[in-house]
């Protein structure tokens, strides 16, 4: 018996504001040919950035099917952007087969583009998904720059071995997980704020590891209002578990009055340096007098000396004043069980006028210190890059100053190479939460989707 079959009617969700989020097509079948559904297709992130001119951006995995039908038989690709001079279709690169694809783009300019994918069912049947995506400039070192999303303002590194990277950020205390060797999302995340007993943030601005315990330090400063947040008065521990990608983390325990401790430190000594002053009410932390922490690292050889970098104040608060690390002796201790701080004799340290904004040292004892103003500013004053042994009394060296035409602030080195060794890279990373990243107006940490933000890691030869 003949069947007679009506011809398939064409449908299409309307466009909205350019971006198409929907349409399926079909032919007509003949009679007693195979049947086959509606293609369907899921991105795993409707949003993602990239940069011009980066190398590793981020991809996104794209799910395909076909009742009916094998996978593989499928064509994905771009039909349509709306913004062709950010990216257009001609820059996305869809790879792999079967159920699973891969699509990369290629940013032409910086700011937004939406870009409608398509799979293409084998009786030509099709549906489509937008995947927003966000691209920032250029940038110097851009081979070997690397973008960690998910977070626009990282404050504190730490390496957790085979090229994985511990990061903090300082508007939240979810700490994360990255591949140091791509851009793209953490891996993992943590957040200790029920065991810290907190809701607001620590302002983590430091950090530093011995053996399987991590050191995490707050800014110990007032807000950028000048106000007392007691959150930001904690230093507290992690513990790490495996390595890698494998990486885990247990909380530790806290301290919560070094700031205390310090300024009375200080009040006791003839308030060289105006500790008191720096915490009273009103008083913003990162003044050139003000009071702010942002480096931590154990002195050389030890794992109960801790140096605690300052960003303000210098010493003496004035142009080409001197950066502070004050050592706290029975560090460990002071986390462990609350005992009380012992100091030791305060270092000055001449960085050219600049201050600490990150401090860490290898298992030699060779230290490297990004150096940068103690200003909250537009990240346009000058950074720089020192090499040290540790020592109170032993000059630093400067290796490097640091990029500063692009977005963001340098504020943590990963890890410090052999520095004997010619050829010798660290990787630095950059806060960028007060960036316009995209060229709107908006800053980074500003922004409404985890995937838009990113601070940038961009590794740098530091020995000839």
């Amino acid at each position: 018996m003949q069947h007679s079959l009506s011809p398939f009617r064409r449908r299409a969700v309307a466009v909205t504001g350019g971006v198409l989020t929907l349409a399926l097509a079909g032919l007509n079948s003949p009679a007693g040919a195979a049947s086959y559904g509606t293609p369907t297709i899921a991105l795993s992130a409707a949003y993602v950035s990239g940069a011009v001119g980066a190398t590793g951006d981020p991809v996104a995995t794209v799910t395909v099917g076909q009742s009916g039908a094998d996978a593989s038989a499928l064509t994905v690709a771009a039909s349509a952007s709306t913004k062709s001079s950010v990216a257009g279709t001609g820059n996305v690169t869809v790879t792999g087969s079967g159920a699973t694809r891969q699509v990369s783009v290629a940013a032409q300019g910086r700011g937004y583009t939406d870009l409608t994918l398509k799979v293409t069912g084998v009786d030509d049947k099709t549906a489509t998904k937008t995947l927003h995506y966000a691209a920032s400039a250029a940038v110097q070192q851009g081979p070997d720059t690397r973008y960690f999303t998910g977070s626009s303002d990282a404050s504190a590194a730490v390496d957790a071995g085979g090229g994985y990277v511990l990061v903090a950020d300082d508007e939240s205390n979810v700490l994360r997980l990255y591949s140091g060797s791509v851009s793209g999302a953490p891996v993992k995340t943590w957040d200790f704020s029920s065991q810290l007993g907190v809701s607001k943030e620590v302002d983590i601005e430091g950090a530093t590891r011995v053996g399987d315990t991590i050191y995490w330090t707050g800014s110990l400063g007032n807000n950028k209002d000048g106000e007392y947040k007691s959150p930001r008065n904690t230093v507290f521990t992690t513990t790490v578990s495996g390595s890698g990608a494998a990486t885990q983390l247990s909380y530790g325990k806290a301290y919560k009055k070094l700031r205390d401790d310090l300024v009375a430190w200080d009040e006791a000594n003839g308030d060289r340096y105006g500790f008191a002053a720096g915490t009273e009410a009103g008083q913003v932390p990162k003044q050139i007098d003000g009071f702010n922490v942002e480096g931590l690292e154990f002195a050389p050889g030890s794992t109960s000396t801790a140096y605690i970098g300052f960003r303000a104040p210098l010493v003496p608060p004035k142009d080409g004043g001197r950066a502070l690390i004050v050592p706290v002796t029975n560090f460990d201790k002071v986390v462990a069980s609350g005992t009380k701080p012992e100091f030791g004799t305060p270092i000055e340290l001449d960085l050219g006028g600049l201050s600490v904004r990150d401090i860490r040292k290898n298992a030699a004892n060779q230290y490297l210190i990004v150096a940068g103003s103690w200003a909250a500013d537009d990240n346009s004053d000058p950074y720089a890059l020192y090499q040290w042994d540790g020592v109170a009394g032993h000059a630093p060296v400067k290796r490097m100053d640091l990029p500063t035409s692009d977005a963001g602030g340098w504020e943590a080195v990963v890890s410090v190479p052999d520095l004997t060794q010619s050829g010798a890279r660290a990787q630095l990373l950059t806060d960028n939460g007060s960036a316009d990243l995209y060229g709107d107006g908006t800053e980074a940490k500003d922004l409404t989707h985890p995937e838009w933000k990113k601070s940038r890691a961009a590794w740098f030869g530091v020995t000839d």
